[in-house]
């Protein structure tokens, strides 16, 4: 109940900036799959599915009690990286493509979500409360070497890698306004890419 009510604050938080958290789909891994969440089955809270890419095949793979969102493919197809409450805590799970497999990676007292694997499968990014506000962490793709790519008072969410895996980018709130940033994949190298008056979120 503590860590629910912890993700409703920092949800309503970030829906005080304008942004409500994202609901994402993950597009065809090289299975051909799409991932997605889905609250479709009664009794059941937010699910993670598969379905072929067009649209049959529909196949519920986590079916817990608890939430499950944010999936996102692994490159080669072979696995899903998801976020999932079913411990007490927020924290990023993966799993085999079938729904076998079930890994914790993340195994903090804070939120940990939004995951993003890198092209070459061996890391991923994610977003975490664990330095107090939403900064951006790497880590291996077992887990290990966990590593806090952004620093800053404001949220910094929602990362994804480029194609060949040198920079990833990402929203942020750091000036006020919702905008764009690309870094290295190690956290150097910060770009701002838009100065729009509106708000610019999902890359």
């Amino acid at each position: 109940m503590r860590v629910r009510t912890a993700l409703t604050a920092a949800l309503l938080a970030s829906a005080s900036l304008s942004l409500a958290a994202p609901a994402t789909a993950s597009f065809p891994g090289a299975n051909g799959k799409i991932a997605f969440t889905s609250d479709r089955d009664p009794g059941l809270n937010r699910e993670i599915y598969v379905m072929n890419a067009d649209g049959s095949g529909l196949r519920n793979l986590t079916n817990h009690p608890a939430v499950d969102i944010d999936a996102s493919w692994s490159p080669d197809g072979s696995r899903i990286a998801f976020t999932s409450d079913r411990t007490g805590n927020y924290d990023i799970f993966v799993m085999r493509a079938d729904g076998s497999g079930l890994t914790r990676l993340t195994a903090n007292a804070a939120l940990d979500w939004l995951p993003s694997w890198s092209p070459d499968g061996r890391r991923i990014v994610f977003t975490s409360y664990r330095a107090g506000g939403g900064e951006l962490f790497a880590m291996n793709a077992d887990g290990s070497n966990v590593r806090r790519l952004t620093n800053n008072t404001a949220y910094d969410r929602h990362p994804v890698w480029s194609p060949d895996g040198t920079r990833i980018a990402f929203e942020s709130y750091r000036d006020g306004n919702w905008e764009i940033l690309t870094m290295r994949a190690d956290g150097s190298g910060e770009v701002q890419l838009t100065f729009g008056g509106g708000y610019d979120f999902e890359p």
